[in-house]
């Protein structure tokens, strides 16, 4: 009653084993994948930031702070949002934007320049 067949392991209950492991390789691929993509979406984005805030700080700290927000608007990631404000002499400009809509990552830049002498503060 219990005998086995000879040539017979018990390895044939283990017939679907590889199947599942493939499965779940290739689901950590795709999730690696994806966090890949976000992390190089992320970086760039912040690049854009940056020279946002930059070039609106720059327009802006020589007098011309429409000019700066018209510029920072073409550089920056799409439905970025711009701040400009004034301490004592300096220009400070802040741009930051969502990474991606679903999840609640923001990134952003900020720049500070000078203002220029005859300049009036925006």
């Amino acid at each position: 009653m219990g005998a086995r067949a000879p040539g017979r392991t018990s390895a044939g209950r283990d017939h679907g084993a590889v199947t599942v492991e493939a499965a779940l390789a290739l689901c950590t691929l795709a999730v690696f994948l994806a966090v890949a993509v976000g992390a190089i979406a992320a970086a760039g984005g912040s690049i854009r930031c940056v020279d946002a805030a930059r070039e609106l700080a720059r327009l802006a700290a020589r007098g011309e702070p429409d000019r700066g927000r018209a510029v920072a608007t073409r550089l920056a990631p799409a439905g970025a949002r711009l701040a400009l404000r004034t301490e004592g002499d300096l220009v400070v400009a802040e741009v930051s934007a969502e990474l991606m809509q679903p999840l609640p990552v923001r990134i952003g830049g900020r720049a500070v320049a000078a203002l220029e002498p005859g300049a009036a503060p925006p």
